[in-house]
């Protein structure tokens, strides 16, 4: 999954949300050396990542575009799926997408210094070009593809990948609901083991 459904699988805990958020930059046991919620947040992130790449659904959507787009494919699915969550924010939950990340936006700022560095570099971009919110609108995805394209120095051709999101589209949808209705039972679950077996 991608920043979004992250963050929005992390539960009510900001310093468990920030883990999450972070967790790709935290390599092996150096979680070990922050506060428990951030450790929490930082396992959470790993055990979801798995889970993910494991699901019959998530793979019957990667297939889509394995041909194509080879080891790429997970991480557009898991782009794609970001701007699922985004466009049908209102199923699940009360608070507007736009108020949402503002506050995720404020628990950044407010929590810069336990940052690592490449996150403190890209805060600045994300929060001035408000990537989350703009998952909502497939304008707003295919900017993010091209950002990725850029960084895999344009080998990955991500970029083209809008065009499957268009053609497969319902496709898509229909695997992300299904998909995701899962996910969210499985890290509400994992949530409370790791909060009894994290010290």
């Amino acid at each position: 999954m991608n920043f979004l459904a992250h963050i929005y699988l992390s539960g009510n805990s900001e310093i468990v949300t920030i883990g999450n958020f972070i967790a790709d930059g935290i390599k092996g046991k150096d979680y070990k050396s922050y506060e428990k919620d951030m450790q929490i947040g930082i396992l959470l992130h790993r055990h979801i990542d798995t889970y993910t790449d494991a699901h019959k659904t998530v793979r019957k959507s990667t297939k889509r575009l394995h041909k194509k787009y080879r080891h790429y494919s997970g991480v557009i699915v898991d782009i794609l799926y970001d701007h699922f969550l985004a466009k049908n924010w209102k199923q699940y939950s009360d608070i507007l997408l736009d108020k949402y990340v503002d506050n995720f936006y404020d628990s950044l700022e407010k929590n810069y210094d336990v940052l690592p560095l490449r996150i403190q570099k890209m805060m600045p971009f994300m929060i001035a070009d408000n990537w989350l919110l703009s998952y909502a609108s497939i304008e707003g995805i295919s900017r993010v593809l091209d950002g990725v394209n850029r960084r895999t120095k344009n080998r990955s051709n991500m970029n083209e990948a809008i065009k499957e999101l268009e053609e497969f589209y319902i496709e898509f949808e229909s695997e992300f609901t299904q998909f995701f209705d899962e996910l969210i039972e499985f890290s509400n679950n994992k949530l409370i083991e790791l909060s009894k077996t994290v010290k």
